[in-house]
């Protein structure tokens, strides 16, 4: 006598669906150096936010009785040779990084991603022309690149902007910081997008000849809209692992411009500008040096720890 087989029983509602996000993140809170690096970014990003309304002293209010004063529980970092404090200097420096992080990661982002689309889904001249571009741009080394932009552009704004201010009498025009941030911004993000734009190219190949992009073709979809809703929201995984790898990068970037004396000036604070003052006294006054170095260092690993950690929650064949 046969036995009819019970039926496959139904999915319970209640059980979350399986999601290539959803795994990814069960893989990251499982590494607990990405965990940490995670945590540390978010401080940074709070401490960027909210740091300068919460420190004690303000970053330029300077005291001649105070120079050069060790750490202790009124400053915790010590103070310099104005007798400004290093901690809120520290903090305020921590906007400053953030600050150019995200808009020049964002700008070369936007740039790498549009033009690595276009280079791998139509190829042929677009791919040549770009990626010539893309290797003329890597050829350049990065710290000539910064110092020409710096060094032709700063002079003739900086003189408009004091026309502007003689014409107008506008105080906005007197912000010299913007000049610096401006420049600081436009020339990163130019040596900052070709690896951006080489990685979607790479994966814009693969993925534009899969049945689903064919099908999107077949039912006539245009070039831009395939592009839009089935290139570019396939490739996010590696690119994502890319810019939380960026983020770090710009930051030593900014810092290493700044030391340069290329970056942001004083009086704004910058943990570069912070680190180069620092190292002319460091002998004497360590401290000066210690502090500003210690925290773009802890930035520097937590995205390094954050960037390994979301390679291997995004990779599927790390799902062991």
């Amino acid at each position: 006598m046969s036995t009819l087989s019970a039926p496959p029983l139904a999915k319970s509602h209640d059980e979350p669906a399986v999601s290539l996000w959803r795994d990814a993140w069960y893989r990251l809170k499982r590494n607990k150096l990405a965990v940490f690096g995670l945590a540390m970014v978010m401080l940074l990003a709070f401490t960027a936010l909210f740091g300068p309304m919460l420190t004690p002293y303000d970053y330029l209010s300077q005291s001649l009785e105070s120079r050069n004063l060790a750490p202790s529980l009124s400053h915790l970092f010590g103070t310099d040779d104005l007798g400004r404090d290093v901690f809120s200097r520290v903090v305020y420096g921590t906007r400053t990084a953030f600050l150019v992080a995200v808009i020049v990661t964002f700008i070369a982002v936007l740039i790498g991603v549009t033009l690595g689309a276009i280079a791998g889904f139509f190829g042929g001249a677009w791919d040549r022309i770009i990626m010539w571009l893309t290797d003329m741009t890597m050829s350049v080394p990065n710290l000539l690149l910064v110092v020409v932009i710096n060094a032709s552009l700063k002079t003739p704004i900086a003189t408009w902007m004091e026309s502007r201010y003689m014409a107008t009498l506008n105080p906005f025009y007197r912000e010299t910081v913007w000049i610096d941030f401006l420049l600081v911004f436009g020339s990163m993000a130019l040596i900052s997008w070709p690896p951006y734009a080489r990685l979607v190219r790479a994966q814009v190949l693969s993925i534009r000849s899969r049945p689903y992009v064919t099908a999107a073709q077949a039912l006539g979809l245009t070039n831009w809209i395939i592009i839009r809703r089935y290139i570019v929201p396939n490739s996010l995984g590696p690119l994502i692992v890319s810019v939380s790898a960026g983020l770090g990068t710009a930051m030593v970037l900014e810092s290493a411009f700044s030391f340069l004396g290329v970056g942001v000036n004083p009086p704004t604070p910058s943990w570069g500008n912070m680190i180069s003052d620092g190292l002319r006294v460091w002998q004497h006054y360590p401290h000066l040096l210690a502090a500003p170095a210690a925290v773009l260092g802890l930035a520097s690993v937590a995205f390094s720890f954050l960037g390994d950690g979301l390679n291997d929650a995004l990779n599927p064949r790390g799902n062991k």
